[in-house]
This record gives C-alpha cells, structure tokens and sequence, in this order.
C-alpha cells in the first residue's frame, strides 16, 4: 500500500529553524501596508511632527541666540542656531524613528493583533521587523530632510562635509527605530511605555543639544556618552561645523551595533511572542 499523497500550502509558516522560517523577503509588504495606513488615517500627526524641532531652532537658536553669542566647538566659534541646528536635527531623526517603531507598533501588537496575522502567512518575524524598522526609518528620514533644507536655507550649514549629515541622520533613525521595536516588544501596558518618554526627554535636554557637555562633572558627561543620542549629535555636529575625523567612525560604529542588536532581538522576540 502507498501512502496517500499530501500537499503543502506554499503560504504556510514552515515553523522550522532555519532561515527560510525567519525570512521570506517580503518585507517590503509590510511596509507598503503600514505606508498605506498612515497615508489614509493618520497623516496629519506625521506630518506635525516635523515643524517641532523647527520651533525649537527658531525660538532657542534665532531667538535666545542672540544673547548667546557664539559657542566654541571643535570646527571653531559658531553662532547659538549653528550649534544647535545639528542637534535638533539628530533629534528629528530620533523622534521620527522612535514613534513609530514604539507606539504604532504597541498598538499593532497588542490591541489590533496586527503581527499574528501577518506570521500565519509565508511572512517570517525578520519580514515583519525589517518591514516596521523600515516604516519608521521613513518618518525620520522624512522630518530629517526637511529639517536639513531649513539649516541650508537659514545658512547653518557651515561646511560641503553637510551634505553627509543626510545619510548620517538615516544612520541614526535606523538605529533608534530598531532598538526601540526591539524594547517595544518586551511593552504589555500604557504605563510601561511611559518609561520610553522617560528616558527620552532628559536624553533630549543632556546631550549637548542645548550647551556643550563640558558644563557637566565627568561622572555625568560618561552617562551621557553611554547615551545613543550623543553620538548622534556629535556625528552630525561634526559634519555641519565641518569639524570632520576619524574619531566619528566612533559614532558610525555604536549606531551600526545598535542596529544589529535591534533587529537580531526584534526577530527573537516576534518569534518567541507568535510562532513558539
């Protein structure tokens, strides 16, 4: 006797371990999804958070600028509104990223269940991070461009090495949106995503963005450096001031680990939250 011949359905999860069951090279699926959803319902929070760090530049660098004066940075003295242009152009970057891939995605994967339905299909739990991290990738490359042509219209780029910030300011929305989708998955209530503003304004308001981090003790200038959002600052300060070295390739590297580790653990923890 033979046994009776049985098909498989070629969009089923295989539920195996190797890499066929992580990634089916489709994430561009579900980022065209999540694109489409933004366009249709919510593009108007998107689209306002751009002008914030627009406000902080015009009111912080035009404004208290002026009484300021200039501020002493590795490429020379340069004006309050060059100083902290770059920074709040690091800072667009990082908001960008961070909403999406922290908020938008809790709210997928607890409440709309969004990621279950997506992994009982041929997508892999690699599909659906790289399609997500590339979703909030957009946003902050999208306030970060923008944020860019203002500095040039304004005159705070101060050197050519500025037109390297734009792939620098991608560099560090990759980074942060990875961590933070990774960090969002281990998220179950309202009150624990709170800790991510937690962490996130004082970074904001430490890391050199508003004065130099030589105003701190040294014990708090190592906790700040430790922080993603300095290097971030200090890779694109260097490029617009034109104060341009190896030692950045320092920042370029801790963004380049904090991407692996963002979607290595956002991988594991899709699999381990839908799949196991």
């Amino acid at each position: 006797m033979t046994a009776p011949a049985t098909t498989t359905d070629p969009t089923a999860p295989t539920g195996g371990r190797g890499v066929a069951s992580l990634y089916a090279g489709n994430s561009r699926a579900v980022m065209a999804r999540g694109w489409r959803a933004t366009r249709s319902s919510n593009w108007m929070i998107v689209v306002s958070g751009f002008f914030e760090p627009i406000f902080y530049l015009l009111s912080m660098g035009i404004g208290l600028g002026a009484l300021v004066g200039e501020v002493a940075t590795a490429g020379g003295d340069v004006s309050y509104a060059a100083f902290i242009a770059p920074a709040l152009l690091a800072v667009a970057a990082m908001n960008g990223a961070i909403y999406d891939s922290t908020w938008n995605v809790f709210f997928k994967m607890n409440f709309a269940k969004l990621y279950e339905g997506m992994l009982a299909t041929s997508l892999g739990p690699l599909d659906v991070a790289l399609g997500e991290i590339s979703l909030a990738l957009l946003r902050g490359a999208f306030y970060a461009s923008g944020f860019l042509v203002v500095m040039q219209a304004l005159g705070l780029n101060l050197s050519w090495w500025a037109l390297l910030a734009l792939p620098a300011v991608l560099l560090i929305a990759f980074g942060f949106a990875s961590l933070g989708m990774a960090i969002t998955s281990y998220m179950k209530t309202f009150q624990q995503m709170d800790w991510i503003n937690f962490v996130l304004l004082p970074m904001f308001l430490l890391s050199a963005t508003f004065f130099p981090i030589t105003v701190y003790p040294q014990a708090v200038q190592w906790i700040i450096q430790a922080m993603p959002l300095w290097h971030g600052v200090e890779l694109v300060r260097g490029l617009t001031t034109g104060a341009v070295h190896w030692g950045l390739l320092w920042h370029v590297l801790y963004y380049a680990v904090m991407i692996v580790v963002g979607v290595v653990f956002t991988t594991k923890r899709l699999r381990a939250l839908f799949l196991d």
